[in-house]
């Protein structure tokens, strides 16, 4: 399919989409990368994404590579625009602008490699080499991260990592995953449970192997998050 695109734009400006899909595996934060099939780049790791398709929004373009990468719906998800990206040199092939889509997903299982990729993987952010990525997927990659990052502090996005109904603690490790540091515990229990609309007691507790039951919640209604969780407190 990239290719046949790639041939129909050949005189003018190709668009593709790029997905930056997070998930929290292993009490770490990871990024699906792919290995491209293909040159240019041929055996190099990769964001997933392809080409906008006739007829086809940008949106609905980045649903349907995430659905072919993690079969996941995009609508059930948060999935955001990130930013678009047109260096001229940014692709050998050609003009190629891709508009950038950050995607944050529940812990998944290991990913199916797409059409042209020889295989898909779910790789720690600490341990990706960001001087292999193909095309501009470092600087795409790195925005990424910090996006999410700072989306933590202003809006109930972290909710988004979690499986419903879930712990205070499972959330708090959420924010300690993605920012990389310790968080006090009932400085953030007495924060987040503050916060108007972000979480709503379900009435239920979990049934640990060991310790004391925990009360869970589901995400409330708020999507801004008021008032903010600095990283800086």
């Amino acid at each position: 399919m990239r290719d046949v695109a790639l041939a129909r734009h050949a005189t003018g400006v190709a668009v593709t989409v790029d997905l930056v899909i997070f998930t929290i595996r292993d009490d770490r934060l990871q990024v699906l990368l792919v290995e491209r099939g293909k040159q240019p780049f041929l055996g190099m790791s990769a964001l997933p994404g392809g080409y906008v398709r006739d007829g086809e929004t940008l949106d609905r373009t980045a649903m349907r590579e995430l659905n072919e990468e993690t079969g996941l719906d995009g609508r059930r998800l948060h999935l955001e625009q990130l930013k678009a990206y047109g260096d001229p040199g940014r692709d050998p092939r050609g003009r190629v602008i891709t508009v950038a889509y950050l995607a944050l997903v529940p812990n998944l299982s290991a990913p199916v490699a797409g059409t042209d990729a020889r295989a898909a993987r779910w790789v720690p952010v600490e341990s990706v080499d960001f001087d292999e990525l193909a095309f501009d997927h470092a600087m795409i990659l790195r925005e990424a991260l910090e996006r999410a990052r700072s989306r933590l502090e202003y809006t109930t996005i972290a909710t988004a990592f979690c499986t419903e109904p879930f712990s205070i603690s499972d959330l708090r490790r959420v924010y300690e995953v993605v920012w990389g540091f310790p968080l006090d515990p009932s400085n953030f229990r007495r924060k987040v449970t503050g916060a108007e609309h972000f979480l709503i007691a379900t009435g239920q507790r979990s049934t640990p192997e060991i310790g004391r039951p925990a009360a869970l919640y589901r995400r409330g209604s708020a999507q801004l998050l008021f008032p903010p969780l600095m990283r800086s407190g």
